[in-house]
């Protein structure tokens, strides 16, 4: 028969993740994931007793979401900061079911269709001013 207590605290147990792996699995440098602590309120990884920062998986999908919307979507820290708040509940149901939700994927067509335009017009006007 399994002792029971060693399973619940097996169930229990999260996976933790220091910055150097954080770092390496999302292709950033850990300077860059400790400014953005301090940037972003919503990501707050755990600090053992030597100080060492322990991302938690939900730190880690944090970190993507993050290097998404600001390499891109191509959102200022500012406003991926406004964008994560406001969205704070629709992420959870979004990751839950699997799909955006249903506002979100025309708005998500818009700023791309606006992104591209913005390129286009940036690589006209380079064009003008070689003239």
């Amino acid at each position: 028969m399994p002792n029971n207590g060693t399973a619940a605290k097996v169930a229990t147990e999260e996976r933790l993740y220091r910055i150097g792996d954080v770092s390496r699995l999302a292709a950033l440098k850990p300077f860059v994931l400790r400014y953005w602590e301090s940037e972003f309120p919503m990501l707050q990884p755990v600090k053992n007793s030597n100080g060492q920062r322990l991302y938690r998986q939900e730190d880690v999908d944090m970190v993507f979401r993050i290097k998404r919307l600001l390499y891109d979507e191509g959102f200022t820290i500012t406003g991926a900061r406004r964008h994560l708040q406001e969205h704070a509940g629709g992420m959870e149901s979004e990751s839950a079911s699997g799909h955006a939700p249903a506002g979100g994927a025309a708005q998500l067509l818009s700023r791309k269709m606006l992104l591209d335009l913005r390129d286009t017009l940036r690589a006209f006007l380079t064009l003008l001013e070689r003239r």
